[in-house]
């Protein structure tokens, strides 16, 4: 998936939107003000990923800490997340090595995770629009 598709996919997810809070090169995308997802450029001299990422966009994605651990074990281009809990968020690297059905259950999974921590009244909305 390319970087279009992978924004035209997040921003499909109802009451989703975009702000660069971290700059221009960081897209972070919320749901109802909570973060699901970041999406940014890889330069190559993110700390631990031994150049993994440069050239490719890559996703931030929530995720259950156990799925967490068992993609990074099946996917190279699922990786703990740099400057985020990587208990909680893996970083997929978009370099089409994952078939975009799977990028898109991360997706889903991530959105979901956030807005299962929304108080009812705001999960029913949201669920409403799903």
């Amino acid at each position: 998936m390319d970087k279009q598709t992978v924004t035209d996919y997040l921003l499909k997810k109802p009451f989703t939107s975009v702000t660069q809070p971290f700059g221009d090169n960081v897209d972070v995308f919320k749901v109802k003000d909570k973060m699901f997802a970041t999406l940014s450029l890889g330069n190559g001299n993110e700390k631990g990923t031994n150049g993994k990422m440069a050239g490719y966009y890559c996703i931030n994605l929530k995720c259950d800490p156990n799925e967490a651990l068992a993609l990074r074990d099946i996917f190279d281009a699922v990786i703990p997340t740099y400057h985020m809990n990587k208990k909680l968020w893996n970083t997929v690297i978009l370099n089409d090595s994952i078939p975009k059905g799977e990028i898109e259950r991360m997706i889903d999974n991530s959105f979901l995770l956030v807005v299962n921590k929304m108080t009812k009244k705001e999960q029913k909305l949201i669920s409403m629009h799903l």
